[in-house]
């Protein structure tokens, strides 16, 4: 039998496994559940800013037989926070989030700090890793980044910013060249430290806000820019995309990631119809999730393998309320087959 990092390898490189993987990377994929920290004993908002209880957390989500991985962090407010915005770390049932912004205007983006690596949360997300690559064997450590137009529009009003796409169009590819840059040094930094693969969401670079024209101008061009830096480093990546895909499928299959992932408004069915010869992961509705019961979740990871996902995973981040039992059923729903 192959170890849930030999499977997802395989998969990941177009090759035959025994059957699709069960993952949940982290990041706006959250996976930490109140279930999984009263397991471990540990518990958010800590251990966003602790490494020793960060890598718990992630260890316990494996150990629970919730999902096939190891992912960390478990929020999308990093990369923002260590560029100068003001973050509030949340609670035991609430993600942290952006609640000041640094900047007005994309032309304004010199008011921002390049990210570090010695310090801060930055630092943590690394040491994690690192702690997990020493204590962990058999599953994937998966790091994760925000996406560079997430990234962008959680340092300024996104309302603001996605009018400046194009009424400030160099001003705005400037802004989104420095992003990406700290993108690029934050994701070598984590391959660095052990991860495996990288993870990155880009909820807000979605082609239902920004239209296939600035889809593909923004969202595309820097995804790009970011996963070819990565795979230079060795290391597959997956990109997840919110939102409906219809007017931009076309756009969709010219990202360069190795996986693709989608939430649950995307039927898998037509996903796959769209983008043949892709690998796909998704999609099962967090709804179902946290609001569910076991027998419910099954039948809806069982029709997304059947639909043609090749990675089964949950359709954006859990709520943090959702039932252990629920979650779990998930990973089950392949093993029962």
């Amino acid at each position: 039998m192959l170890t849930p990092k030999e499977r997802l390898k395989k998969i990941m490189e177009g090759t035959e496994a025994d059957r699709p993987a069960c993952i949940c990377p982290g990041g706006m994929m959250n996976m930490v559940t109140v279930g999984v920290m009263e397991t471990a004993g540990v518990y958010l908002p800590e251990a966003h800013t602790d490494a020793r209880k960060m890598a718990d957390l992630a260890k316990a989500v494996y150990e629970t037989e919730c999902f096939e991985n190891y992912g960390v962090p478990f929020c999308m407010t990093i990369e923002a926070e260590e560029m100068g915005a003001k973050v509030d770390m949340g609670s035991r049932i609430h993600e942290p989030h952006v609640v000041e912004y640094v900047m007005s205007s994309v032309s304004e983006f010199d008011k921002l700090t390049p990210l570090t690596l010695e310090e801060g949360r930055t630092k943590v997300v690394l040491d994690a890793i690192s702690i997990l690559k020493r204590e962990t064997k058999e599953a994937p450590i998966i790091g994760n980044l925000t996406g560079p137009v997430s990234t962008a529009s959680s340092l300024m009003e996104p309302s603001v910013f996605y009018k400046e796409l194009r009424k400030k169009n160099a001003e705005a590819h400037a802004y989104m060249e420095f992003i990406t840059k700290q993108l690029i040094a934050f994701g070598r930094a984590q391959v660095r430290a052990g991860a495996d693969m990288i993870a990155i969401s880009d909820p807000s670079g979605t082609g239902e806000i920004l239209g296939p024209k600035y889809f593909q101008e923004f969202a595309v061009k820097y995804i790009n820019k970011l996963t070819d830096a990565l795979q230079k480093e060795n290391v597959k990546t997956i990109v997840h995309i919110c939102g409906q895909m219809r007017p931009v499928y076309k756009e969709v299959n010219a990202l360069c990631s190795n996986v693709l992932s989608f939430d649950s408004i995307v039927p898998m069915k037509e996903a796959r119809e769209h983008l043949k010869g892709r690998i796909l992961m998704g999609n099962v509705s967090t709804y179902a999730l946290e609001f569910g019961d076991p027998g419910r979740v099954r039948v809806l990871a069982r029709e997304c393998v059947k639909n043609g996902s090749d990675i089964l995973s949950p359709a954006c981040g859990l709520g943090m309320k959702s039932p252990l039992e629920n979650v779990q059923a998930v990973l089950s729903s392949l093993k029962e087959v």
